[in-house]
């Protein structure tokens, strides 16, 4: 049972926890305990390392990683690790955290000088990363990515390549791990229940998610039900997901909040008044009623779990975390699970897709250097790094480009790896703005867009403020850089 189906379970029962009220005394006793112990066992499980040697034992390698979306993630990083142990005869000390638990965390060990060797945190890449290299906290890894520079993406390069204020200069302190992007994941057998396919999914934007609303309206009359949505757009403060998918939304509406040397362009008018027409575009399909109410206030797995349940039709997600969860069901996996790529943008052009580099970090303050990156080296040669990746069950795509022609990521019979794989290596993409400015990630970790979603929807305030609101606190962030 994967960890995401496990979660699944949990979600489930505590949503229907209400309709036990009036049962007997004893059985609420026992539902309560059940849930205690469920999640004490997972709880565990999520912080459990794969070496148990004493943390405190200044010879161990102290590695903090992201609990993965699958047990197969997991397995995959401690495989290695303990590869990496047997060939060098170090010690370490792997723990998982889960969610936004771990950059949390990193930020409080970090203050009172006691952080990790090394971490890789999803979502640090964006609103973490850029900061401590700024402010001089990551150790300089340039000599791991020098002798493999060639084998990776210019935009890889960039990604890492941050500024460190603290000792004016630039240069390389992350190394990339892999990549993703935003994919729309739907189901295929609920457009069969009302005689649709994919062939029917128009490639217009304005047909295209037109279409969602359609889906919605025609399953409730056939089905007699009215909890399945259309759409499954994150809309909370909470998730990154919604400062994602709504990045891609100002993408599509070709909003440049930023020039290529940092430098704020909200000012523009014309870039202001597409602020207003994304934020209106967005934030109508809630207030219609094609988005789940509840939607509010997800975490990033909520939109998983409401895909996966079957609360809603579709739902974009920005990695492969989705099918990953439901590998073990071939089935499922490659028939009933459909994936597909952006509609053209409203000027008719394809879209531009933003892309995540998932990035392993080594702190300046820590006391193993030489062993960390002897270990960063090895985790980046093509064949561990492609070992690992695959272990993993392909929820994450590689950013080697020697990696890209191997037949496990082209293969067309698997049809989410090989779309994703296809997306970011012959598509249009980009890198999140703060590759130009560090000070774009503070506005990703404040989730301003979320922010100005929330105020339209909950306060209702016009876009034309929400906007306002959103570029007055934008310009704020960029002037304490």
């Amino acid at each position: 049972m994967t960890f995401k189906t496990k979660a699944n379970q949990i979600a489930k029962s505590s949503h229907n926890q209400p309709q036990y009220r009036h049962y007997r005394k004893y059985v609420l006793i026992v539902l309560t305990l059940s849930l205690i112990i469920i999640a004490c066992t997972n709880s565990s499980k999520l912080k459990l390392s794969s070496v148990t040697h004493s943390p405190t034992d200044n010879t161990v390698l102290k590695i903090w990683w992201d609990k993965g979306f699958t047990v197969d993630e997991d397995e995959a990083i401690q495989q290695l690790v303990s590869n990496w142990e047997k060939q060098t005869g170090n010690k370490v000390k792997l723990s998982f955290y889960i969610g936004d638990e771990l950059p949390q965390k990193a930020r409080r060990f970090i203050q009172v000088g006691n952080p990790p060797d090394i971490m890789m945190s999803s979502g640090a890449e964006r609103v973490l990363n850029p900061y401590l290299a700024w402010k001089g906290k990551l150790a300089d890894v340039t000599n791991v990515i020098e002798p493999v520079k060639n084998l990776y993406p210019e935009y890889a390069l960039q990604a890492v390549n941050y500024y460190n204020n603290a000792a004016k200069k630039r240069s390389y302190y992350a190394v990339p791990i892999n990549q993703s992007t935003v994919h729309i994941f739907y189901w295929r057998d609920l457009l069969e229940q009302i005689g649709r396919s994919e062939k029917d999914i128009p490639k217009d934007w304005d047909g295209f998610w037109e279409f969602w609303k359609q889906v919605q309206n025609n399953l409730r009359a056939k089905q007699q039900k009215q909890d399945i949505y259309g759409l499954g757009f994150p809309f909370s403060t909470g998730a990154s997901d919604t400062y994602i998918f709504f990045e891609h939304i100002l993408e599509a509406y070709d909003v440049q909040i930023l020039d290529s040397k940092g430098k704020l362009l909200i000012d523009n008018q014309k870039v202001r008044q597409k602020i207003v027409q994304a934020l209106d575009w967005y934030a109508k399909f809630y207030q219609q009623g094609y988005v789940p109410p509840d939607a509010l206030n997800w975490l990033n797995p909520d939109n998983n779990r409401s895909l996966l349940n079957r609360l809603v039709v579709m739902t974009p997600n920005n990695t492969l975390s989705i099918p990953c969860s439901v590998r073990q069901d071939p089935n499922t996996y490659r028939h009933k699970l459909g994936i597909l790529k952006f509609p053209n943008k409203p000027n008719g052009k394809p879209m531009r897709y933003i892309l995540t580099l998932r990035q392993a970090v080594l702190f300046a303050d820590s006391q193993q250097q030489k062993k960390a990156l002897d270990f960063l080296a090895y985790l980046i040669q093509s064949e561990v790094i492609d070992k690992y990746l695959k272990a993993a069950g392909g929820c994450n795509l590689p950013i080697i480009k020697t990696l890209w022609q191997d037949p496990f990521w082209k293969d067309p019979t698997d049809p989410h790896v090989s779309t994703a794989i296809k997306t970011v290596t012959e598509g249009s993409t980009r890198l999140f703005s703060y590759v130009q400015n560090p000070a774009y990630s503070v506005v990703l970790e404040e989730n301003i867009w979320g922010k100005a979603l929330n105020r339209i929807i909950e306060d209702k305030i016009s876009p034309e403020q929400a906007t306002n609101e959103a570029i007055k606190q934008i310009k704020q962030i960029f002037a304490q850089w």
